[in-house]
Parts: C-alpha cells; sequence; structure tokens
C-alpha cells in the first residue's frame, strides 16, 4: 500500500471509531487538538492499529505520534502485508 491508500484506510478508521466527519480529516489534523481525541481514546486507537495489522507500534513511535500523517508515517514502516491484509 502507499502513502494515499494508507492514509484513505486510516481516516475512515478514525471517523468510524470516533464518529468524526470523514471529509474534514487531511494528514495534518492534530488528533488532540482538531479532533479532540483525548489520551484514552489514544490507547484505543493503539489497540485497534495492533488488532487490524496484527503489529505493535512501538512504544516511542506511538507517543511521538500528534497527526494523522504521523500515523500514517508509522504504519509505512510496518511489513506491507501487515497493513495490506486489514485494508481489503
Amino acid at each position: 500500500m502507499n502513502k494515499d491508500e494508507i492514509f484513505t484506510w486510516v481516516a475512515d478508521l478514525l471517523a468510524e471509531m470516533f464518529e468524526l466527519d470523514r471529509e474534514k480529516l487531511t494528514l495534518q489534523s492534530n488528533l488532540y487538538a482538531d479532533l479532540d481525541i483525548d489520551s484514552i481514546d489514544a490507547v484505543d486507537l493503539a489497540v485497534k492499529l495492533k488488532q487490524m495489522t496484527g503489529r505493535r507500534l512501538q512504544p516511542e513511535v506511538f507517543k511521538a505520534i500528534r497527526t494523522i500523517g504521523d500515523i500514517v508515517d508509522a504504519l509505512v514502516g510496518l511489513p506491507a502485508e501487515a497493513v495490506a491484509e486489514q485494508a481489503a
């Protein structure tokens, strides 16, 4: 999957999980300031990403995530088959 496909997958996931307007989500959307995601929501997101990809984001990577683009970049670092399987 390329970055655009991963972004689409992540944006759809965020819209579904947190009842967000999918059309307003961009790579620059800040999870905390723009989307009002709190720390508990962030943990829920990490758990969901692990369930869906079969891979755990390293804690230092997860702590650095601030935007949807950061999530996409972190997922680009995972084996391609892990993300592709869940997006299908």
